[in-house]
């Protein structure tokens, strides 16, 4: 276990109405200093299927496929102990200052990248926030079960397109 601190700034506008969450970046995505960035995760693939839009592959793109869709992309925790990417060996959880960042958008919605950021989000942030979030299911590569077609239909579900 090590103490991890997020060093990632959140992507967003003044006009991004959705808050999609993760619940803190893997060692892949610290090294990359970007969301996502482990290349068997899924989270891109399926938000461009869900978005029809084409697979964003760098740091640039992506920022773009977020912001043109007034969307917003962060992570539930500011900091936490974490065995390696395991979202299940959390604990000692501190959230992210979401409350913030929702009062320099349009934000009304927020939806959560599986269980455990679901989960941290509605115990730490909805307090403060007020808005309930919503569980997509995770890009992990560790919910295989679940195909990239079938998760990309779950986000184009949420995401209302």
């Amino acid at each position: 276990m090590e103490r991890v601190y997020h060093t990632i700034a959140p992507v967003f506008s003044p006009v991004s109405e959705i808050l999609i969450l993760g619940t803190m970046p893997s060692p892949k995505s610290r090294e990359a200093t970007f969301y996502y960035a482990h290349p068997q995760n899924r989270f891109w693939p399926a938000l461009a299927l869900a978005l029809s839009a084409p697979l964003p592959g760098t740091r640039e793109e992506r920022i773009r496929l977020i912001l043109s869709n007034r969307l917003a992309l962060w992570d539930v925790l500011e900091s936490c102990e974490i065995k390696g990417a395991s979202d299940a060996s959390i604990l000692n959880p501190v959230a992210n200052d979401i409350f913030t960042l929702l009062t320099h958008t349009r934000v009304r919605r927020v939806l959560c990248t599986g269980g455990t950021s679901a989960r941290l989000y509605t115990r730490l942030v909805f307090p403060t926030t007020g808005i309930a979030c919503e569980t997509l299911p995770s890009p992990s590569a560790a919910n295989a079960r679940m195909s990239l077609d079938a998760l990309a239909e779950a986000y184009r579900a949420a995401l209302g397109k």
